[in-house]
């Protein structure tokens, strides 16, 4: 499995913007399908954005549409994901996610991600 290590995280106040990167080591990360995952506080963890292998598929929650947009450099072997316009409901622990590789199917629910990285907390102040 390939692991995962997330930064970019901190406070900001609504409005501004914040871009979190993930990154990957111990597989070939091309191999991989990539999720940004959130978890408010006393709420279950749900998709916020997901990206295919070579990147030509995406895929955001509703929510975010618009405001967030998720990339990957597979050359450096790192996710990104650009969040714009934020708002106090963003506020969550933000989690990347890798798929099992060379996987095609679904992106939305956490049981399609094997790999997890450690969260990085994001809070957007009114």
């Amino acid at each position: 499995q390939v692991q995962l290590v997330e930064s970019g995280g901190g406070s900001v106040q609504a409005g501004g913007s914040l871009r979190l990167s993930c990154a990957a080591s111990g597989r070939t990360f091309s191999n991989y399908a990539m999720g940004w995952f959130r978890q408010p506080p006393g709420k279950e963890r749900g998709l916020v954005a997901a990206i295919s292998q070579r990147g030509s598929n995406t895929y955001y929650a509703d929510s975010v549409k618009g405001r967030f947009s998720i990339s990957r450099d597979n050359a450096e072997n790192t996710v990104y994901l650009q969040m714009n316009s934020l708002k106090p409901e963003d506020t969550a622990v933000y989690y990347c996610a890798a798929t099992r590789p060379y996987y095609t199917g679904t992106l939305y629910s956490t049981s399609n991600y094997v790999s997890w990285g450690q969260g990085t907390q994001v809070t957007v102040s009114s």
